[in-house]
C-alpha cells in the first residue's frame, strides 16, 4: 500500500482490494446460506480464502457452488460495470480496466490449483471416485505442478529476451509454498476429516444411510481400513478371514478405535503420508 501511494498508484490498488472483497463476500454469503461454520476469511491479492470449522466433511455439492460463488461475483461486478459504462455514468477507460481486472481475477481463481475455488472444485470432484485420503494427496500434488508451472511461466520471457513477469512469480512462489506446506500437512488435514466425520456419521444414520462396503483382511491395520473412506459415502467394513466373513464393523467403531489407539501412542501417525 505504501508503495502504491508512492507510486501514483493507490487507486489501481484501492479498486483490487474492492474487486477480491467482493469476490471473498459471494463466498461468505454462501457458505452462510449453507449453514457452514466459519473460522475465519483471508483476503489476497488474487482472491481470497474462506476457512470452515467442518472442512472435509461437507457435501460436495455444497463446496462446489461455495467455490463458484466468488467467480460469479467477478462477472456480476463486470456486466454492471459494463452497463454503467454503456450509460455514460463512469468513464470508459476505467471501466474497460475494472471489467479486466475482474475477469482476470474470477478466471485466474478457477485455475485447479489450492486454495483457489478452481482447486477446491478439483478437490471436490475427486472426492466423489477417490478415498479421501487419497483425494487430499492427489488434489495437493496438482496443485503443486500447476503452481510451478506458473512459476516457469514468469520467468519464461527472460529466455526470448523479455522481462521476467514479476507479479506473476510472487503469486506462483506463494501458491507454491502454501502447497507444500498443505501437502506435509496432510495427515492434520486427514485427521480432523475423521474427528468430524465421527458426528456427520452419526447424522447421516439418524436419518437413514446407504452403505459402500469395504471388504478387508482381518490381518490389515486399522490404518489400511481408514485410507479407503470415501467422503461422500457411509460404509460398514466387512472384516475376511480365509474367505468367510469374520464380523461387520461400522465405520464409528474404526474410527473411534483408531482416534484411541493414536490417543495411546499406539498408532503411526506418519502412515498417513
Amino acid at each position: 500500500m505504501i508503495a502504491s501511494i508512492a507510486t501514483g498508484r493507490f487507486m489501481d490498488l484501492a479498486m483490487l482490494f474492492v474487486i477480491v472483497l467482493w469476490h471473498e463476500l459471494g463466498h461468505l454469503v454462501a457458505a452462510l446460506r449453507f449453514g457452514w461454520t466459519l473460522r475465519e476469511v483471508k483476503l489476497l491479492p488474487f482472491g481470497g480464502v474462506v476457512e470452515v470449522e467442518e472442512a472435509g466433511t461437507l457435501p460436495v455439492r455444497e463446496e462446489v457452488w461455495v467455490a463458484l460463488a466468488g467467480p460469479m461475483q467477478n462477472l456480476i461486478l463486470s456486466g454492471a460495470c459494463w452497463l454503467l459504462g454503456q450509460a455514460g455514468v463512469v468513464d470508459s477507460g476505467w471501466a474497460e480496466g475494472f471489467i479486466r481486472a475482474n475477469l482476470l481475477i474470477g478466471a485466474f481463481n478457477l485455475l485447479p490449483v489450492l486454495p483457489l475455488d478452481g482447486g477446491r472444485m478439483l478437490q471436490a470432484w475427486i472426492s466423489l471416485f477417490a478415498p479421501y485420503h487419497r483425494t487430499l494427496l492427489w488434489s495437493a500434488r496438482i496443485s503443486l505442478l500447476f503452481s510451478a508451472s506458473i512459476v516457469l511461466a514468469s520467468v519464461y520471457p527472460l529466455l526470448t529476451g523479455g522481462l521476467i513477469q514479476l507479479n506473476l512469480l510472487i503469486v506462483g512462489s506463494f501458491l507454491c509454498a502454501s502447497n507444500w506446506t498443505y501437502m506435509r500437512n496432510v495427515p492434520f488435514v486427514f485427521l480432523r476429516f475423521l474427528v468430524h466425520r465421527n458426528q456427520r456419521s452419526e447424522h447421516r444414520v439418524n436419518l437413514g444411510a446407504l452403505s459402500r462396503p469395504i471388504v478387508i483382511a482381518e490381518d490389515r491395520p486399522l490404518i489400511h481400513i481408514i485410507r479407503l473412506f470415501m467422503k461422500e459415502q457411509y460404509h460398514l467394513v466387512y472384516v475376511m478371514n480365509k474367505g468367510k466373513i469374520a464380523r461387520v464393523v461400522p465405520e464409528k467403531t474404526i474410527i473411534e478405535g483408531f482416534l484411541g489407539r493414536l490417543t495411546s501412542g499406539n498408532a503411526d501417525f506418519r502412515l498417513f503420508m
